[in-house]
């Protein structure tokens, strides 16, 4: 066979001549209504591009639900709050698998035609939030221009190269694969924020003194600022440890302290010495700062229940720990990764979500993963497919996997059933994978010693949730969260999958083409299937389908599926093929 006759080399090769037109699909407003014209893509003008430009063709971009909280929001979405949809549309989608088709001339020693590369969506220029997908111009669409932003970004450039074996499917989901792997990967400060700002209050009620910073500084330095609040001749041996440094002593209501000292910013470390009321814990918690950490040192519970922006968890990374010593560091040193415990047992609160099964993945299928996974969820359907997907790959590491929907069970019948599976044990790890208040207050009710609660799922800010914090600095207990991921994260997870570690493809659920994009938001909105979407820009007539409608649509593409019915390379290179012919076939 002729290399010109082999449609998909001529594809991976970029020898297609570039049309005159992109297709795309540009948010208007808020509302599924407003993405496009009429319930279809848009042709545009091919981007355009300088010497100091790229032209990429975009291959393959899976569907987040954080592009349906963008349609939703439209101008109130934070990342573009303000902007005038009308005028400047927002193009979604950052999950994208790119090609060079065209390098500007500055660019020509750096890049090639027919590179490809994964991108990563969080953008920073100048210290500006320039997010793919959201600022600039995402992946739903035929073709993108690549500019400064993203060559030439605060991190550097945001273009991850990747070998011409690797998938396109397998390369667009590393993006949604990094939020997860970052939520694992969380390094929190193991001390007092060098050249932050801190806040110590002291209580006392149980203790007299004697309490020690021995340890609580790295050794980039301490904090520029100590605020005292409480009784000083209770510091003891504190008053020689804080010397030399900015310590204020302060009294009076949390947010005024708070504006006074930082700006309303808030404080990077905010410490308690001695067991707080709940009120003062709740004040207290109110400022703390973005990735602030919030400690506590006590040797008996707090009296009731707190009150915890959760979502701020999540999306301002705020970390809530302690220790039942007199020594700071004790609280800042962790007694265990993030990672979820070796031989331990995990449970995942709504893992039947395309995220919940990439988390169920996870933790099947980690070589040191834990012994028990719980997942649940109110969906049948949903864990049935996920028991489907990896109950062979939990008896393959000798782990087990449980399902269970809570739905129709009381809430004695659902704990009863959580002990028969724990054997009345707690869990290590609980991941709150639905965003549902009440969610993350049974779950913590259900954590063991050293165990970590983390809020993956994206609560809004002022999302509270009523949590008892005793177990924090009792039982060595930890909250936290994570939202998005780094450009490291982002490396290691193409580094997992290119080591066979990792197989992004057992994400894939569906797939469609560009046409099929607003079906599909509308089917991630809905939660209609049990995994990724991928949609393929490039061909147009490929209506949104399951896997197991490949059967009965695609049979060439779906004889090349795993036996398992995973999407595969090979499942991927036959819909290419045949969507090129089809394509072709359309235009003669």
């Amino acid at each position: 066979m002729k290399k010109s006759s082999n449609l998909l080399y001529d594809y991976k090769q970029v020898t297609f001549p570039l049309p005159e037109t992109n297709l795309c699909w540009p948010l208007y407003d808020k509302g599924l209504e407003n993405l496009g014209r009429g319930g279809r893509p848009v042709s545009l003008p091919m981007p355009k591009t300088g010497e100091d430009h790229l032209l990429a063709r975009v291959d393959a971009v899976g569907l987040c639900f954080s592009d349906c909280k963008l349609i939703k929001q439209g101008p109130a979405h934070p990342r573009i709050s303000g902007r005038n949809l009308k005028e400047k549309p927002v193009i979604p989608g950052h999950e994208a698998s790119l090609t060079v088709v065209k390098v500007g001339a500055k660019l020509k020693d750096r890049f090639r035609v027919g590179e490809r590369y994964l991108i990563q969506a969080d953008v920073f220029y100048q210290g500006r939030s320039m997010a793919f997908g959201y600022v600039l111009p995402g992946a739903l669409q035929q073709y993108v221009a690549i500019g400064r932003e993203i060559l030439e970004g605060d991190e550097g450039c945001y273009l991850l190269p990747v070998k011409k074996t690797d998938g396109y499917a397998e390369v667009a989901l590393s993006e949604p694969w990094a939020c997860v792997n970052a939520s694992y990967r969380i390094a929190r400060r193991q001390g007092l924020k060098p050249m932050g700002t801190s806040w110590f209050i002291i209580t006392g009620e149980e203790n007299s003194g004697g309490y020690t910073l021995a340890g609580a500084f790295l050794p980039e330095g301490g904090p520029e600022k100590i605020i005292i609040s409480g009784k000083k001749e209770r510091l003891l041996d504190l008053d020689q440890e804080v010397s030399g440094r900015k310590v204020v002593a302060e009294m009076g209501k949390a947010g005024e302290i708070s504006r006074r000292h930082t700006g309303s910013r808030g404080f990077d470390d905010l410490v308690f010495f001695g067991v707080p009321s709940p009120k003062q814990l709740e004040e207290a918690a109110a400022v703390l700062a973005p990735g602030g950490i919030l400690a506590v040192l006590g040797k008996t519970p707090v009296k009731e229940k707190i009150s915890i922006d959760i979502g701020r968890i999540h999306y301002d990374r705020h970390h809530y720990t302690g220790t039942d010593t007199m020594n700071l560091a004790d609280a800042y040193r962790p007694s265990r990764s993030m990672e979820l415990k070796s031989a331990g047992r995990t449970w995942l609160i709504g893992a039947g979500g395309p995220m919940g099964q990439m988390h169920t993945q996870k933790a099947v299928e980690s070589r040191n993963g834990p012994s028990l996974i719980l997942a649940t969820d109110l969906d049948d359907n949903r864990l049935h497919e996920l028991k489907r997907r990896f109950a062979p790959a939990a008896r393959q590491r000798q782990a087990r996997l449980v399902t269970l929907n809570p739905s129709g069970l009381s809430s004695q019948a659902f704990t009863r059933k959580i002990k028969e599976t724990t054997g009345g044990e707690l869990f290590d790890d609980i991941l709150v994978l639905a965003p549902v208040p009440a969610l993350v207050e049974e779950g913590a009710e259900h954590l063991g010693h050293n165990g970590v609660l983390n809020i993956f799922a994206g609560l809004p800010r002022g999302v509270k949730a009523k949590l008892d914090i005793s177990g924090v600095y009792l039982a060595g207990r930890r909250w936290t969260g994570s939202t998005g991921s780094s450009l490291s994260d982002l490396k290691y997870t193409l580094a997992e999958t290119q080591q066979g570690l990792l197989t992004p493809n057992h994400s894939v659920a569906a797939v469609g083409g560009l046409a099929a994009a607003a079906e599909g938001l509308r089917a991630v909105q809905e939660g209609r299937f049990p995994g990724k979407i991928v949609i393929w820009p490039q061909f147009l007539s490929l209506p949104l389908t399951s896997l197991p409608e490949l059967f009965r649509h695609l049979p060439n593409v779906a004889a090349e599926l795993s036996p398992d019915g995973f999407w595969t390379k090979g499942a991927e290179e036959e819909l290419i093929r045949s969507q090129l012919a089809v394509e072709k076939e359309g235009r003669s």
